[in-house]
């Protein structure tokens, strides 16, 4: 029982640990700017690319998921 929480605790603070370091380290957005100048405008950063999607750049993330869907696999027994 112990382990099947601590399994989904970890699971999901890995996910969100993910998402915040996805969001948190850039702008998603510039301030508005005339349409001429700009005809295109998205709410995504210049040269984004999916680099921040990285196992490198979100190690943390991806251990503290694996970790918790260890436990929530064998945590079930």
């Amino acid at each position: 029982m112990w382990a099947t929480l601590a399994g989904a605790l970890l699971f999901i603070s890995g996910l969100l640990y993910m998402a915040w370091e996805a969001l948190g380290r850039r702008r998603l957005s510039e301030p508005p700017q005339p349409a001429e100048r700009n005809p295109k405008q998205t709410l995504e950063p210049r040269g984004q690319g999916l680099r921040f999607l990285s196992p490198l750049r979100n190690w943390l993330g991806v251990a503290l998921m694996l970790v918790g869907g260890i436990l929530l696999l064998f945590g079930m027994r």
